[in-house]
């Protein structure tokens, strides 16, 4: 397989540029102007071979994929309409009978069949010719003989005839991995270790072209037709405090060293000050943390900043910006918006996925007088809560024991107690307080469910949120394990976007006494809290906002604090954090603007 590239200094270009005539002549509108659309060349593509016979179709033009290469078309992109046409596909072999003469051929787009002849075959090395080797096949395009259509496949009307045919690379007698769409797929060990093989496979190809094409529609939506800047701020930078955990990197200065940074934070706030109200940046950022399935220590997003400007407007954009930009079919706007407070009381995490029901619910009046201690007990304590959640017909799907892995996970409940109820066919109840239950307990949370047959009733009591936290991740691991078990619960082709507000500005610290930020340092209090950052800051709400899609937090931002004085207070008094390492941002908080920031990822 053959490839060649060729590196530009871009920064060299631009000192050069920005130095020009040209350039100190230009509007100052010269950086926010939409690009006008690159005049053709007058230079001739390469396109295949001259034809072999006179019969032979002209040449369609080179498609832009294939522009600059030796091909003049995709496999997958061939239909009826190029019959009679000489083409040159470059691929891989997928499959080969060569006994019976043919070969299916694969790149990025798709597969097509191509026909060999006794002479093209007797050319070959059929016997040391594996699977996924490499291979040019120059011929004409062909119709399949009547009968023989595979209308399964995009190509599968016609096959190419070859003429010609060019072993470019040998592959090994076995791949390591299953490559191909009817091939069982390998394990993630193996797909990790052989990554660059795995990136044949058909899904993977379609995750980073729909991504590649998702950043070019954003840059176009903010650069082009918003005036947004695009900048590339520094890698190697000073720690921040009262953020995430930095990597850090020595230098060869003995005690001397920087951090990665978590995200472009500072250098975003400082351009607004200087200036550049609209940025963003397809931002690299690192954070020395375990992984999650939603993040790992390295990580890109789409890092916004913009000046005078709102809450809702910054959504506005953000909507706007994703309907600009998604890949398939038109998204509806606005999305549903919903407080911390909210989400945490109906679903029990700030992440719901909320394209199925099994909303939670508060029991605490029912069971106020129920006479079961245990419970009546928490309910004597200041937050003390009764939380419930309704299994669907979950005796059908699940038996005792998975019920009980299941409720009694040390993960799923540290700070609060869990139990279940069990409906059998005739409405009878067994739980381990069932000879405690009164009848009028019992109707209430029946009336309070909706409580049918069969159905399974998970009770969560304790302080705070806690039971919500629990019964939100029993609620998660329910829906998937129905999942896994062939019961649809929920629309898998939906994309269900909210919006979370009103996040805590404060949270207890997970290690040791005090507070910490609930997301970073610089977010501001909401405006109606502000008093309350001196005297009780663990009350105080944010104007932080989360955006949630199907479960999984792909965005968010924030309002930044523009006062000196305010933030020197919270870094110092709330979060007790040294500020020298910050003294640069707060000397120029004395001349911000009011700030946004979203980071979409």
């Amino acid at each position: 397989m053959f490839s060649k590239s060729m590196s530009v200094s871009l920064i060299r270009f631009s000192r050069r540029l920005i130095s020009s005539k040209v350039f100190k002549e230009q509007s100052p509108l010269f950086l926010v102007r939409s690009i006008k659309p690159r005049v053709k060349s007058k230079r001739t593509l390469s396109t295949a071979s001259s034809a072999l016979n006179d019969d032979i179709k002209e040449v369609n033009p080179v498609s832009r994929a294939v522009s600059y290469t030796r091909r003049s078309h995709l496999c997958g992109e061939l239909t009826k309409e190029n019959v009679g046409q000489e083409v040159t596909l470059c691929g891989w072999i997928q499959y080969h009978r060569f006994h019976g003469s043919f070969l299916i051929l694969r790149d990025w787009s798709g597969i097509v069949q191509v026909v060999l002849s006794e002479q093209t075959v007797s050319e070959l090395d059929t016997d040391n010719i594996a699977l996924e080797s490499v291979m040019e096949v120059k011929g004409i395009v062909i119709p399949r003989p009547e009968g023989q259509e595979n209308m399964n496949m995009k190509t599968g009307e016609i096959e190419i005839e070859a003429r010609e045919v060019k072993l470019l690379n040998q592959c090994k007698d076995r791949i390591p991995i299953g490559l191909g769409d009817r091939l069982q797929p390998s394990k993630e060990p193996s797909r990790m270790e052989y990554r660059y093989l795995d990136l044949r496979n058909t899904f993977m190809q379609k995750n980073l072209r729909t991504r590649s094409t998702m950043v070019m529609k954003m840059r176009e939506f903010l650069c082009n037709d918003h005036g947004f800047v695009d900048v590339e701020t520094p890698t190697l930078f000073r720690r921040t405090p009262g953020g995430a955990k930095e990597f850090v990197v020595p230098t060869r200065q003995k005690g001397k060293f920087y951090t990665l940074p978590q995200s472009p934070q500072q250098f975003k706030q400082l351009l607004m000050v200087g200036g550049i109200d609209r940025y963003f940046q397809i931002a690299k950022c690192y954070r020395d943390e375990s992984s999650k399935p939603d993040r790992q220590p390295e990580f890109t997003q789409v890092d916004i900043e913009m000046s005078f400007t709102t809450q809702r407007e910054v959504q506005d954009l953000i909507e706007d910006l994703l309907q600009y930009s998604w890949p398939e079919g038109e998204l509806t706007l606005p999305f549903p918006q919903m407080t911390y407070n909210e989400v945490m009381e109906n679903y029990g995490t700030d992440k719901p996925d909320t394209r199925y029901d099994m909303k939670l619910v508060n029991l605490s009046e029912s069971f106020s007088s129920s006479g079961i201690h245990s419970f009546e007990n928490t309910l004597k304590q200041d937050t003390g809560q009764i939380i419930g959640l309704r299994i669907p017909q979950g005796t059908k799907y699940f038996s005792n024991r998975e019920l009980n892995d299941i409720i009694n996970s040390p993960t799923m409940h540290d700070q609060c107690e869990v139990t279940s109820i069990k409906v059998n066919d005739g409405n009878a109840w067994k739980c381990p307080f069932q000879k405690y239950l009164k009848d009028d307990t019992k109707d209430k949370v029946t009336s309070q469910l909706n409580v049918e047959a069969n159905d399974i009733v998970v009770l969560a009591h304790g302080t705070g949120h806690n039971p919500h936290t629990a019964l939100g991740k029993i609620r998660t691991t329910v829906a998937n394990a129905l999942k896994s078990k062939g019961v649809q619960i929920m629309d898998e082709n939906k994309f269900d976007f909210l919006w979370i507000t009103d996040f805590p500005l404060f949270l207890p610290k997970e290690e040791g006494e005090g507070l910490e930020s609930a997301h970073h340092p610089f977010t501001a209090p909401h405006p109606d809290d502000v008093e309350l950052v001196k005297t009780h800051p663990e009350l105080v709400r944010s104007q932080h906002y989360d955006l949630v899609l199907n479960g999984f937090e792909i965005g968010g931002g924030s309002i930044r604090i523009h006062q000196e004085n305010l933030q020197r207070y919270v870094l110092t008094e709330v979060l007790k954090e040294k500020t020298d390492d910050l003294e640069h941002l707060l000397e120029s908080a004395k001349l911000w603007f009011a700030l946004h920031m979203v980071a979409l990822l």
